[in-house]
């Protein structure tokens, strides 16, 4: 592929890597960030200290405060904000935006109170006549080991398959690979919800629960990740792939994981609004729980580990009691889907 000039928002851990293996490919990289210190520190200094102690970027990664800037000329935008900004992000783009580009994201959410889906928040912000279909890259990776270039397999999924083999084609190289999937529902319902079950297994860790509880709620985690996708229209083999199963294992037991040591904190006794203070970057998990729960009551969908973690987290609900109740929910069959 011959050089292109990718703009990624958002100069946070996951946006600071991926621009690091674009840039490690030959492209262009211009980050764009509303923190003049953070952009300084990246084009003078060339470190991301706030989430990289120890690394040291490539001196042709640029960093832009001014939006219109970054994404002058460029032939791909890489959104990697927080879910609760992509729209206000996205409306940005669509005012300064001045040719036709590819659209894609890497972050993992619903937005509050809509509880859509982020390529949807994308496709309305972005006319149709500046951007592709939307690419959503999402899979089983922490930030920290994809930066020290560790091996990592994730997905890139579009309704156009074209388009995802594109962006595919962009990130892979010896230590990063791509797959490419067209179904986007699948996919970025995967990527949001499994945050919520991460907070979970968190909880049962600081709990000082072991590996069979571990076992049991990523896997019963993943079944209600699954009855809620199929709802949404997914196909529930993504569930088994890279961006289902495979997140979910790698933020569902790591110390890496945001949204793992939050729900750790919470099960040792911390208060949440402490937990948020002292983790410095978006928990994804806590408001996604939100959204969630409410999608699910919408649409009659039974998901009991999210509504328990709903209930930790908003109603105050003691996180023993909450076990207790899951524990002794109805008996089902495995595989029921109601």
């Amino acid at each position: 592929m011959e050089k292109q000039k990718i703009a990624v928002l958002g100069p946070g851990s996951w946006g600071t890597a991926l621009s690091q293996v674009l840039n490690d490919n030959g492209h262009e990289v211009r980050i764009w960030g509303n923190l003049a210190d953070q952009i300084d520190e990246i084009n003078q200094d060339h470190t991301n200290k706030r989430y990289f102690k120890d690394i040291v970027l490539d001196e042709k990664i640029k960093a832009y405060h001014d939006l219109s800037q970054a994404l002058d000329g460029v032939d791909a935008v890489l959104f990697v904000v927080p879910t609760k900004v992509t729209r206000l992000v996205a409306q940005q783009v669509a005012a300064v935006l001045d040719h036709k580009v590819t659209v894609l994201h890497a972050s993992k959410g619903l937005e509050p109170d809509s509880h859509k889906r982020l390529s949807l928040i994308l496709e309305e912000e972005i006319p149709a006549d500046k951007r592709s279909e939307i690419v959503v890259v999402s899979g089983p990776s922490h930030a920290e080991e994809t930066i020290v270039r560790d091996i990592t397999l994730i997905t890139a999924a579009s309704k156009d398959l074209e388009t995802a083999k594109y962006v595919q084609t962009l990130f892979s190289n010896h230590y990063f690979r791509l797959y490419t999937n067209t179904d986007v529902v699948g996919v970025e319902t995967a990527g949001a919800l499994k945050n919520i079950i991460a907070v979970g297994a968190g909880a049962l860790h600081g709990l000082g629960f072991g590996d069979n509880a571990k076992a049991a709620i990523i896997t019963r985690g993943l079944a209600e990740i699954t009855r809620l996708g199929v709802k949404l229209g997914a196909n529930p083999l993504t569930y088994s792939g890279l961006s289902g199963v495979g997140d979910l294992i790698v933020t569902g037991t790591s110390i890496h994981s945001r949204n793992w040591r939050a729900g750790d904190a919470l099960g040792r006794g911390e208060k949440l609004a402490d937990i948020e203070a002292n983790m410095g970057m978006v928990i994804e998990g806590i408001s996604t729980t939100r959204a969630a729960y409410e999608l699910a009551q919408e649409l009659g969908v039974y998901m009991p580990i999210t509504q328990a973690i709903y209930r930790v987290i908003y109603e105050d609900l003691d996180i023993k009691e909450a076990i207790h109740d899951i524990m002794n929910n109805e008996f089902k069959a495995e595989n029921e889907w109601s």
